[in-house]
C-alpha cells in the first residue's frame, strides 16, 4: 500500500514538473515546394494561419486556397465550365451569384479582389492540376496535401483544357473540357455543363510587385521568424 502511494506521488510530481518544463517551438522546416501566404501577400510558417494562397515554387505558381465560410472561395461551390465563349454558362451551384455559376465568373470575381495580390487568376492547365496529386494522407482524404489545400473535395476540378472528344457515355454532348479527380487522382474529359469544382491558380513572374511571393524571400522570412 506504502509503495503504491510513493508511486502514485512520484508520477504526480514528473507530471508536474513536465507540464512547467518551456515548450519547444516547432522546428523552422519549409515545405520544400509549398508555402502558405496570406490574402496581403505575406509568407507564414508551416504551421501559421490562416493563408488564402499557396505558392507553389516547383511551377512558379500561387494557388487559390478554399475556405468553408459561403465566401466566393468556399470550397462546396461548383462551376460549369465557361470561357464567355465557349463552354455552358450558369450551370453549377454558389451563392455570389444572383443566377447560377461558372468558371468565368469565379475568375471574374477572384481577379476584381486582387486575391493575394494578384489578378492574374485563371484555371490551371491539367499538368498544372495534375501535379497537386499525391497519395492521400489517410483513406478518407483527397489526393492532394491537406496540411495546405484545405477544404479539397474527393470530386472534379477543372483545367483550362478543352475543345476535347467527349468518351463514349457523354458523346451525344460533343466536346468538353478535362478535370482532375482529386479523389481517384486522375484526368477525365467531362461535358461542358457538369458542375465540378474549380480551383484557381496565378502565375508568378520573376520580378513580382509582392517579394514575398518568392521562393527565396520566403525561406529569407522564415529564418528571421
Amino acid at each position: 500500500m506504502i509503495n503504491r502511494l510513493m508511486w502514485s506521488v512520484i508520477i504526480f510530481s514528473a507530471l508536474i514538473v513536465l507540464c512547467l518544463l518551456p515548450q519547444n517551438k516547432p522546428e523552422l522546416t519549409p515545405h520544400q515546394r509549398f508555402t502558405k501566404i496570406t490574402n496581403t501577400g505575406q509568407a507564414l510558417l508551416p504551421w501559421q494561419g490562416p493563408w488564402a494562397c499557396v505558392l507553389d515554387s516547383q511551377n512558379g505558381l500561387l494557388w487559390e486556397v478554399k475556405t468553408d465560410n459561403e465566401s466566393v472561395h468556399d470550397g462546396y461551390w461548383t462551376y460549369s465550365w465557361f470561357d464567355g465563349q465557349k463552354g455552358k454558362s450558369n450551370f453549377g451551384d454558389c451563392y455570389f451569384e444572383p443566377q447560377r455559376c461558372d468558371t468565368a465568373d469565379l475568375i471574374r470575381h477572384t481577379n476584381q479582389q486582387h486575391l493575394c495580390g494578384q489578378s492574374n487568376w485563371r484555371l490551371p492547365s491539367a499538368t498544372e492540376l495534375i501535379s497537386l496529386v499525391q497519395a492521400p494522407s489517410s483513406p478518407s482524404q483527397p489526393y492532394i496535401a491537406t496540411d495546405y489545400f484545405v477544404h479539397i473535395k474527393r470530386g472534379d476540378y477543372w483545367s483550362s483544357e478543352h475543345d476535347i472528344p467527349l468518351p463514349a457515355k457523354y458523346r451525344a454532348k460533343g466536346l468538353g473540357a478535362t478535370a482532375i479527380n482529386f479523389h481517384f487522382g486522375k484526368s477525365y474529359t467531362l461535358p461542358y455543363r457538369n458542375a465540378a469544382f474549380v480551383m484557381l491558380v496565378a502565375d508568378i513572374p520573376t520580378a513580382n510587385t509582392h517579394p514575398q511571393l518568392s521562393r527565396r524571400a520566403t525561406i529569407k522570412q522564415h529564418k528571421q521568424e
